[in-house]
């Protein structure tokens, strides 16, 4: 009985170390290392900000192909997708409401950076 019971322990200990090495190898994919040091070198200029009337523009060092403009909790308020990428574009937006949004601009290379812009009600 002991050594049917001592070896069921080390059959299950074994499988458990075993599961956690593999668990290991599959998260650390040098593919995502890549991706975010090209998303850091690109320098995305928003101005004016804080965004006090219905524009604002983008400029960008790299050609870009859509921009997306989602509000804090993930509405879509403005959406546009570029048949020539372009490096500067002003966005006009139709009666924005104060508050926090996110600016979602895509490369022609599915490289994606968000940046925060805050809008404010003229006065």
């Amino acid at each position: 009985m002991k050594k049917s019971l001592l070896l069921f322990l080390f059959v299950f200990l074994t499988l458990c170390l075993q599961a956690q090495k593999d668990t290991v190898n599959i998260q650390n994919r040098p593919v995502q290392r890549s991706f975010s040091s090209d998303a850091s070198n690109i320098s995305i200029s928003i101005f004016p900000v804080p965004v006090r009337e219905n524009y604002f523009n983008i400029k960008c060092e790299k050609s870009f192909s859509s921009v997306k403009i989602t509000n804090i909790i993930g509405q879509d308020i403005y959406r546009e997708k570029y048949n020539d990428p372009q490096t500067l574009t002003k966005i006009n937006l139709d009666n924005p409401k104060r508050g926090m949004y996110l600016v979602t601009v895509v490369f022609s290379d599915g490289l994606r950076i968000v940046k925060k812009i805050m809008i404010e009600q003229t006065e």
